[in-house]
């Protein structure tokens, strides 16, 4: 189902500055007030995951890239992987969830190069140990 959103050229833009650039840590994006497009809500250099986390709004949806960074088995170094929440928390509003849902594919589309892509209702299943166990499954 498509809302007919469009996805704001910033986005496209933050998102390549952030995989080939490395400028940013994460994007947090939502839609306009209008609700005619997906903007960038913020970009952050801070590394730290909680932050990150933290940025998520309690009871508004959002949609955001992390670029996590974890420690691959046996010793093999350091890995990063590009991640895609769809965060819709429980507490949001019905109508918001619904237009979020349906506006997903608009911007997930754009976004070339993800790894992973994970939806959360609840603050524990973006936890960094939640992210860490589904990035350690991808080869």
């Amino acid at each position: 189902m498509a809302s007919g959103v469009g996805v704001n050229s910033d986005c496209l833009s933050a998102f390549q500055e952030l995989k080939l650039g490395k400028k940013h840590k994460y994007i947090i994006y939502s839609l306009s007030p209008r609700l005619d497009e997906i903007v960038v809500e913020k970009t952050s250099t801070d590394s730290n995951y909680e932050t990150f986390v933290g940025d998520l709004p309690e009871t508004e949806c959002r949609w955001a890239v992390y670029d996590f960074e974890y420690e691959a088995e046996a010793g093999a170094g350091k890995r990063n992987k590009l991640i895609f929440i769809s965060w819709s928390p429980d507490d949001a509003k019905i109508k918001s969830k619904m237009l979020y849902a349906s506006s997903r594919d608009a911007l997930r589309r754009a976004l070339v190069g993800i790894a992973s892509e994970i939806q959360g209702t609840a603050f524990d299943e973006i936890s960094q140990e939640a992210v860490l166990e589904k990035v350690k499954r991808l080869r």
